[in-house]
């Protein structure tokens, strides 16, 4: 069998899934003593749990869309989470759940047992490789839940059918102890799995996969409980709803302060271990439009086939035309990106190349009414990925769902998923060959990049230390480098104005207040490098930073529409001719056009808006009934911070 990252199903055993409950067994005609007793059948559970990993969808822009509903990308319709009182307790589903967890733990159950008694043939090193990827898949299973939830039940084995166990084991763990249990899941991964897979090169795992998520999620951890300190979202905080659970909780490094500290180390030493190992892609800084042009690997790397080739990739998924295994990422990145659009504050956070901010003196940024010229003189990362009328989407023509070459943004179309959102599109992703340009794209998925780990340890060291060590400070001019950006960092530091920064950049924010230059600026480049990578939620909500929208409220922007140099060109490209308050925002509300402030029944007409409860997801109701033997005060659960246990409440502060 071959075993790529083709996320094969398995065909023999069959896990089901589980939402409330952690007792249900695998439907299956043969045993587990049976079927997991070879190294290719480890191998294949192994392989089905691939499907947990964020890659491509069948349609849509794949991974590349998954920034929207932040400040840096807009859909055509906003979110319930920025309109309080439209996102609400839902009786039944939710993040509450165990199914993918019950998976890893039905394998660790039978498994391990097996391989004990050396009733599995094959490779040793090969099966305890495969067993490093499951525990791998728990942790991110895990990781997934503190991030929506917190708090959340630590459960490592499959329970029997039993309402008392199952209720005892129902009691949720304090969110730092849960952080704690993904890293050392981890650690047995990193401890299990090689440097290189058995099979399959960088379409599987390996132990520097595991080590970049070490990285992740003691950052995550670190600066949540940093900056949500003295709130009722972290243990021991004042109302956090665990208190009754864990009366006078003490942390495990002795205080809140110290398991900061606990968390932002293991960070710094996970991603110093994947930096120094693996270099940057080398960026050319310009398109390559057509076929006879310089190419230019950095944009490449995020649309081959075969990504194998790229420094900085460390796992990639494969997609296959004959397997039928296929995306449609090319052919809705060459039209509008599926609906999403850039938004104003992210192309505002691009420097210009000579390491000034857009607005400081002698920036020589040339404003933004002509569209051809936003991007002049202004880092590459812009100019590579961000399309322009004119620009040439493929070097031939395009297949049946795609589009040739760039047309003026089309604001008004009626196909929603057609519509320039913000008049500003990215092709982060798109193939050069037109004939991807259908919905059988089988160009690659980028999973994870060493990139990552640059920007982990930056962060990391400066929230820790209040400085940039020497190690971070080559990783930054690394990064500013390949965008063909002045390298010398304290320059554009200097010449930061927050309140300007803040008008479009949430990341100016944590806890409502303005952050310092330097942090500010770790944090743009991390928004720029990654942007349309599918961080930028994670990092608004471990930075605390929508809480400024709870008193003001933020309203999307997009190109500056009534001052546009090209103003009669782009309402020639739109279906219907400009109708203020119609189609289009008005001139007299904004010069940049606001796709939210069109029609006074959008949700988010106002500008959009945050309730803290909204950092966390609220926990279904029917997860107290089942707990609490249909009592809700009876269950051992807890709701989130400001969130009732009443279906159809929204958020209380």
């Amino acid at each position: 069998m071959k075993k790529i990252f083709y996320f094969l199903t398995l065909t023999v055993l069959v896990v089901s899934s589980c939402d409330g409950f952690l007792n249900r067994e695998p439907e299956s005609d043969l045993t587990p003593e049976q079927y997991m007793t070879t190294e290719a059948n480890v191998a294949s559970y192994a392989t089905d749990l691939y499907n947990l990993l964020p890659v491509h969808g069948a349609y849509g822009y794949g991974t590349f869309e998954s920034d929207k509903h932040t400040d840096n990308m807009a859909y055509y319709q906003p979110s319930d989470i920025y309109a309080p009182g439209y996102w609400k307790v839902s009786q039944t589903g939710g993040d509450y759940s165990f199914s993918s967890i019950y998976r890893c733990n039905w394998f660790f159950d039978n498994v391990l047992p097996l391989l004990e008694e050396g009733k599995i043939s094959g490779s040793e090193s090969n099966i305890n490789h495969y067993i490093g990827e499951v525990y791998f898949f728990r942790a991110l299973c895990y990781f997934n839940k503190l991030q929506a939830l917190g708090d959340f039940p630590i459960v490592t084995q499959c329970l029997d059918n039993d309402l008392e166990t199952l209720v005892a084991a129902s009691k949720r763990e304090p969110r730092n102890e849960v952080a704690r249990f993904i890293l050392s899941d981890l650690e047995k991964a990193v401890e299990l799995m090689k440097d290189t897979p058995p099979v399959g090169g960088k379409n599987r795992l390996n132990k520097d996969c595991a080590r970049l998520i070490m990285s992740r999620v003691a950052l995550y951890e670190g600066t949540w409980l940093k900056y949500f300190k003295g709130t009722a979202f972290v243990p021991g905080g004042p109302d956090w709803p665990g208190e009754k659970t864990y009366p006078g909780y003490q942390y495990p490094s002795g205080s809140i302060d110290a398991e900061i500290d606990f968390f932002l180390d293991i960070a710094m030493e996970q991603a110093a271990l994947v930096a120094d190992k693996y270099t940057l892609t080398a960026n050319t800084g310009t398109y390559q439009h057509k076929e006879e042009d310089d190419v230019n690997p950095y944009y490449d790397m995020f649309s081959a086939i075969d990504m194998s080739a790229y420094s900085e990739v460390m796992l990639f998924k494969s997609y296959s035309w004959d397997l039928k295994v296929v995306h449609s990422v090319s052919a809705y990145a060459s039209k509008a990106d599926n609906g999403n659009g850039i938004t104003k504050g992210m192309i505002d956070a691009f420097l210009m190349r000579n390491g000034l901010p857009i607005y400081a003196d002698g920036s020589g940024y040339p404003g933004d009414k002509d569209l051809h010229k936003i991007a002049k003189d202004r880092d590459t990362r812009l100019q590579v990925f961000l399309k322009q009328e004119g620009d040439r989407n493929f070097f031939g023509e395009a297949g049946e769902e795609g589009r040739t070459i760039e047309p003026w943004p089309d604001i008004t179309c009626g196909t929603p998923n057609n519509r320039y959102v913000t008049g500003y599109v990215i092709r982060k992703g798109m193939s050069h060959d037109g004939e991807m340009a259908t919905f059988h794209d089988f160009s690659g998925c980028l999973v994870y990049r060493a990139t990552e780990a640059y920007l982990n340890y930056i962060e990391a060291c400066y929230e820790k230390n209040g400085t940039i060590d020497d190690k971070a400070d080559g990783y930054w001019r690394a990064l500013r480098e390949r965008a063909g950006v002045d390298p010398d960092y304290g320059k554009t530091i200097a010449a930061t104005r927050m309140n300007l920064e803040a008008e479009g950049d949430w990341g100016a924010y944590s806890g409502g207040r303005l952050v310092d230059p330097t942090l500010y600026n770790i944090r743009r480049e991390r928004r720029c490098e990654l942007l349309a990578e599918g961080f930028r939620g994670m990092d608004l909500h471990r930075w605390r930073s929508m809480d400024q929208m709870i008193t003001v409220p933020f309203h999307v922007l997009g190109i500056n529409l009534w001052e546009n140099a090209n103003l009669a060109d782009i309402e020639a490209s739109s279906s219907v001719p400009f109708q203020e308050n119609a189609n289009v925002s008005s001139r007299s509300f904004n010069k940049y056009f606001a796709p939210y402030h069109i029609s006074a029944n959008n949700n988010c007409y106002n500008g959009y808006r945050w309730k803290m409860a909204h950092y966390l997801s609220p926990i279904a109701v029917q997860h107290f009934l089942i707990t609490g033997d249909s009592d809700v005060p009876a269950s051992p659960l807890y709701q989130n911070p400001y969130w009732s246990t009443k279906a159809g409440d929204g958020a209380q502060l």
